[in-house]
């Protein structure tokens, strides 16, 4: 048995649906006002409709006002009347399912017709994008480009990351990009991880997809704060791949299944943040097991404060290292850590308090870059530590100094490390006159001349 809107589905085009539906409600439920024809189809707007009230009124209408003993006596005619609005109301409910049925029909057709727009779309822009010039880029540049694309901070770089960016976007523009974002392992070596075990247990193939793109490319590892107890064994298969890692100090402290230092082959550069006195013991139980493949070590929040025996606790990883950023109790631990460090080509310090007794001159002879910061409020000054140091291979010094600046000393430093010096950077509520500037030039040919900052810390 057919329904009245059985016919509906049975046409072949959407235009002849739109027009059956048109006269099938015009005819059955709906009184048209207007009709209009538009772009020469053959589709029919209903611009204006109502719905036809049938007639209601009855002699007993006016209930109650109707006499009693007229209804008794005329009790079928009432009975009639009742038994009429029911069968109303039955070929009303029945109109209503009818409606109802197709309005579901319509709006699963008005679904496919979506998604025929977009796929139609889609074709539209593929073809579009063979005459533009992107498209004729060799994929070599395409994936050069690409790698410019990717975002500077890294907890962006993860498959949970919002709003997404890339190299995950980079997947959904087009085929093509797709193919070459995903055959580029430079865009795929950096990773965020920050999942507990809930969120983790949803995406590991996310993760492993993201680090298998890779292909054996070394990676750069940041592990946030909260992190699953899977992802050792989830980053297992890629642990020789690791030569950069982030992590936070109570990390080395058991809080949860860890990286183990012996398994990072590669490790070349480790940052800590969040570190506590309580952490060292464990940092340096972790780092003197780490590969003499090791560069970097820095400490991100400039905490904690280091003196000489904790300093050593870290041997033999010291002699291997030629980028530090530390903080230490006081001057002759700074000069400690620079008899530990033989290759250290850059380091940034924060000395925070002062100690009695000599400094002990030093040379370094390979460090190239010092950034240190150092409070007037120290009994000792930054002179003095100057007047101990000889750096004859500095190219770039920047000293935070909340003083005047020591100008006489530092010539003094220049002249006795006959070093190439080429910047100085202070902090900005000093100054050094042109004047100043001339002698250090006479000392230092090589010489180009002061940069102010306005921070208090240059990391």
């Amino acid at each position: 048995m057919q329904t009245p809107h059985a016919e509906f589905i049975m046409f072949d085009s959407v235009s002849h649906i739109i027009c059956a539906l048109q006269n099938i409600v015009s005819a059955k439920f709906l009184e048209l006002e207007s009709v209009s024809a538009e772009n020469n189809n053959n589709t029919f707007q209903i611009a204006r409709s109502q719905v036809i009230i049938p007639v209601l009124e009855t002699p007993y209408s006016k209930f109650p006002n109707t006499d009693r003993s007229t209804i008794e006596l005329e009790r079928q005619s009432v009975v009639n009347i009742i038994a009429q609005r029911q069968q109303q109301l039955d070929t009303i409910q029945h109109e209503i399912s009818g409606l109802e049925a197709v309005m579901d029909n319509v709006e699963n057709l008005r679904q496919a017709v979506l998604e025929k727009r977009e796929k139609v779309t889609q074709s539209m822009n593929l073809h579009k994008g063979l005459l533009s010039a992107h498209w004729r880029f060799p994929t070599e540049i395409l994936s050069q480009i690409f790698k410019h694309c990717l975002p500077d901070y890294i907890y962006f770089l993860s498959p949970s990351s919002l709003p997404v960016q890339a190299p995950i976007l980079l997947t959904r523009i087009c085929r093509r990009w797709r193919e070459v974002a995903v055959g580029t392992p430079g865009l795929w070596c950096r990773l965020y991880v920050q999942a507990d075990d809930k969120k983790l247990l949803k995406a590991p193939f996310c993760y492993d997809l993201w680090l298998k793109r890779s292909r054996g490319c070394p990676l750069s590892l940041e592990i946030g704060y909260h992190y699953s107890t899977r992802l050792p064994s989830l980053l297992r298969p890629y642990m020789s791949h690791i030569t950069s890692l982030q992590v936070y100090g109570d990390y080395f402290g058991g809080r949860h299944p860890r990286l183990l230092a012996t398994d990072l082959l590669a490790l070349q550069e480790l940052a800590i943040r969040g570190t506590s006195n309580d952490d060292v013991p464990t940092i340096a139980q972790s780092i003197t097991q780490l590969p003499s493949t090791m560069r970097s070590l820095k400490f991100i929040d400039m905490t904690p404060f280091f003196d000489i025996e904790p300093l050593s606790s870290f041997s033999p990883i010291w002699a291997n290292l030629t980028n530090v950023q530390i903080a230490v109790c006081h001057p002759n631990a700074f000069l400690h850590l620079l008899q530990l460090c033989p290759n250290l080509s850059s380091l940034n310090t924060q000395i925070e308090m002062d100690q009695g007794g000599p400094l002990k001159s030093f040379t370094h002879t390979k460090l190239q870059s010092l950034c240190i910061l150092y409070y007037a409020s120290l009994v000792r000054t930054l002179s003095e530590l100057l007047n101990a140091l000889s750096l004859p291979n500095l190219h770039a010094l920047e000293a935070r100094y909340n003083t005047s600046w020591p100008h006489e000393d530092i010539k003094a430093f220049l002249a006795r490390s006959k070093c190439p010096l080429e910047t100085l950077t202070i902090s900005s509520g000093m100054t050094i006159t042109d004047a100043q500037q001339a002698e250090y030039v006479s000392l230092t040919p090589s010489f180009k001349g002061v940069n102010y900052n306005n921070s208090s810390y240059s990391w």
